[in-house]
């Protein structure tokens, strides 16, 4: 007879839970198959069965929206519980209740009620358990102990095979679907939704954003198969109207239920506008046949934030951070910081992940840039500054880009260039930094921009 593997010990602090995590199979290493959580789920007495599920996939806009329909909730007087990935600055943020992220000592805890289950599933499955899909298991722990009326997930990537495609989504939010990830999803939209369409189960209601049309195509008949109720954005709700405003913009929305008007939405961008829309049917779905009252919707959006989506976090100069790490992603940004902004140089700091498309994300802001600096982030998924260089200079043109590996060197040339408008014809020197190419970036840049950034001023 085997002997059992021994239990994992017991974290007494959030640097140990993180390094128990971290060791585990990384994000970005996949082998689809739901038997590891499932086995995992079970073992804790299946916690995403106590709650009602919204499930959100879709290429960008998931956790804007996660956010939006979590504030909307819990305006209802709903307890939430909110899992999004990645996180921009540290690991509690991937698991929220009503609205607030695990403090440090919650996410041990939350650690510590899955970790005595995790030796039992590696022994007895091909792969162990990975980080992600341990994550997600505490976050569906957390929700059942705490204990919430509704969870509001995001998935890691795709749908079918996602880690949190164990819980059976209430309501399905498929957000649109461009290029991305495509070594694993596929090379067309139409492909990527087949994987995404997953989320859509027997008897559920799939919320629909406008989608490319193979796309739609793959999502209707996914819906039909299962008999999942439809309601897509264009048809049966979207946005009537938009106007860009100090720190946002005012929105008037029709939903499934009834419209609602001059709505401040302290976002950027028509993208955004587009996310209230979606996130507005998500929880009118989920809440029955009555229009949300106009007051609520008005109060729960006037709160909404979205870290690192087009923020600005210091003045003088300007500096933005945006998680755009797509070409779809970059274009929605580009148009927004048209809309929005009047910036007369725009500075970007670029880092991005190795294996995405740059080359169609950096000439997604090409038209908006004075100068890009190249740079990269601190994990080993980076690439390399001079490599993505290499591609700037051919669009841009090689007196337009510079190279500064290290991040924090990097926001500094950028201010300074920023601030010394002139250089590129602006006299009053009313320049901006835009940060931007990957999450892990731009939660790295939020870290160091919590100090001082030489050629700012305070």
């Amino acid at each position: 007879m085997s002997e059992t593997p021994e239990a994992p010990r017991l974290a007494e602090t959030f640097a140990e839970v993180e390094d128990a995590l971290l060791s585990r199979w990384p994000e970005t290493k996949l082998e689809p198959s739901l038997d590891r959580i499932r086995a995992f789920t079970e073992l804790l007495g299946d916690p995403q069965t106590n709650y009602p599920v919204i499930h959100l996939t879709g290429t960008n806009g998931k956790t804007s929206t996660s956010r939006m329909i979590d504030a909307l909730l819990r305006a209802t007087d709903l307890r939430t519980g909110r899992f999004t990935s990645p996180h921009v600055e540290r690991m509690t943020e991937r698991i929220s209740i009503d609205g607030e992220a695990l403090t440090d000592e919650q996410f041990v805890a939350a650690f510590n009620d899955s970790a005595p289950y995790t030796h039992l599933v590696d022994a007895n499955q091909e792969h162990p358990l990975s980080f992600f899909e341990t994550v997600v298991t505490m976050a569906f722990a957390a929700f059942a102990d705490a204990p919430v009326d509704v969870a509001i997930v995001e998935v890691g990537m795709g749908g079918s095979w996602d880690a949190t495609n164990v819980a059976d989504a209430a309501v399905a939010v498929v957000l649109p679907i461009a290029v991305d990830h495509a070594s694993y999803l596929g090379d067309t939209p139409g492909e990527i939704a087949v994987e995404k369409a997953g989320i859509i189960k027997p008897g559920s209601f799939a919320v629909l954003a406008e989608q490319p049309p193979a796309a739609a195509e793959v999502l209707l008949a996914r819906a039909a198969e299962v008999g999942a109720t439809v309601a897509r954005e264009g048809l049966d709700f979207g946005v009537i109207s938009r106007v860009p405003a100090l720190g946002g913009q005012v929105v008037s929305l029709q939903g499934l239920r009834g419209r609602y008007d001059e709505i401040f939405l302290p976002l950027y961008g028509a993208h955004q506008a587009q996310n209230a829309a979606v996130a507005l049917a998500a929880v009118e779905a989920f809440a029955g046949d009555q229009p949300l009252d106009d007051e609520l919707v008005r109060a729960a959006f006037a709160e909404v934030t979205s870290p690192g989506r087009l923020e600005i976090v210091r003045r003088g100069p300007t500096v933005l951070l945006d998680a755009a790490h797509n070409p779809h992603g970059a274009e929605a940004t580009a148009a927004a910081l048209d809309d929005s902004f009047t910036f007369s140089t725009l500075i970007g700091v670029i880092g991005v992940m190795a294996d995405k498309d740059h080359e169609g994300l950096l000439a997604a802001f090409e038209p908006h840039l004075a100068h890009v600096v190249c740079t990269q982030n601190s994990t080993a998924r980076a690439l390399p500054a001079e490599e993505l260089a290499v591609v700037a200079r051919e669009i841009y043109g090689p007196d337009r880009v510079s190279v500064q590996p290290r991040l924090s060197e990097a926001l500094d040339e950028a201010a300074a260039l920023a601030e010394a408008g002139e250089a590129f014809g602006d006299p009053l020197g009313s320049g901006a930094v835009l940060v931007t190419g990957s999450v892990v970036t731009v939660g790295e840049a939020r870290t160091l921009l919590a100090r001082p950034v030489r050629g700012s001023s305070e």
